[in-house]
């Protein structure tokens, strides 16, 4: 009895530490990847769909070029240290307290069955438990958002209003932004939006390369394979653009860049491939994301491809 009582309690524990990864399975969901140039560490101003701003890269192949990019008395490149909590002797300590309130010490001190499946069981709430630390001290240790004027404020098309027309949402140009955005590229960020979501949920690497940067298809492929290992597939239906305004665009070394905030709604429904029923998420229910989608061109007349997904600080 004992024993049993220790494996459910196990078990509850792995179940929590689990919620969060069945929650942010769309794509880019629950986490900040790809890089936004030179500007790749620095936070993109606060708009009006994002005023809490965004949240600093977890995955990026953009490597701080300067010191004043890294933090101070630390070496351009170098990774910020996560002190001992963010260590493996940290995890050791971790996986040590859940071992002693389960009763099993750090690696069990029992036999058979039940001191195995203990062990096991403390292994893998060890690297979950990792895994959540390391990326807690990623947000706390974000830099805060620099204020910024206002952008061109778009709304979902077809309304012609939200690009200047009469009533509702005037187009404004940023000010003192080097670059110009006009409707023909809100619109193309738009249509991104919506082709990366139903790339995604065919699966489909081929038409995520057509709209995204090599960085990001890579990013998008660890996270189908992470689905695919579970046995499950995410995907993403009717997604509307519901607000959107650009936080901020620029030129540099032949290419041109815009970080622009979106609050989007959609159908979001993760599904084990077994059964084909929903394990997270709905088929019938809308959900709501805000998240700033930076955007690169090669150049006046190139076509925008996404290079980098953050999702917002909390409130």
């Amino acid at each position: 009895m004992r024993r049993t009582g220790r494996f459910l309690t196990a078990l509850a524990a792995l179940a929590l530490v689990l919620v969060p990864v069945l929650a942010e399975a769309r794509p880019g969901g629950g986490s900040s990847s790809g890089s936004r140039g030179s500007r790749t560490y620095s936070a993109p101003p606060s708009t009006q769909t994002a005023p809490s701003g965004a949240q600093r890269f977890d995955r990026t192949a953009t490597q701080p070029s300067s010191p004043a990019t890294a933090r101070p008395g630390m070496a351009p490149g170098a990774q910020p240290s996560r002190g001992f909590f963010g260590s493996f002797g940290g995890a050791l300590l971790a996986g040590g307290l859940i071992g002693a309130l389960l009763g099993y010490g750090l690696f069990g001190g029992g036999a058979g069955f039940g001191a195995v499946l203990g062990m096991l069981l403390q292994v893998a709430l060890i690297g979950l438990l990792v895994m959540l630390v390391v990326r807690f001290f990623r947000r706390r240790q974000a830099p805060a958002v620099a204020s910024g004027p206002q952008g061109y404020a778009f709304q979902p098309q077809p309304e012609p209003k939200a690009f200047g027309g009469t009533g509702g949402m005037k187009a404004a140009a940023p000010v003192d932004a080097p670059l110009a955005i006009g409707p023909s590229d809100y619109q193309a960020f738009e249509q991104t939006l919506k082709d990366i979501n139903a790339a995604w949920s065919r699966r489909d690497l081929q038409g995520l390369r057509a709209v995204a940067t090599p960085e990001m298809v890579s990013y998008f492929a660890q996270d189908l394979r992470d689905l695919e290992a579970r046995n499950w597939r995410n995907e993403t239906r009717d997604v509307r653009l519901e607000q959107g305004d650009l936080a901020e665009a620029w030129s540099e070394e032949g290419e041109d860049y815009a970080t622009v905030a979106m609050r989007f709604s959609m159908l979001d429904a993760t599904f084990d491939n077994a059964t084909n029923k929903v394990v997270e998420g709905s088929t019938t229910q809308r959900t709501e994301a805000t998240e700033l989608w930076t955007f690169v061109r090669k150049g006046p007349g190139g076509k925008w491809m996404l290079s980098g997904i953050q999702q917002t600080q909390p409130a």
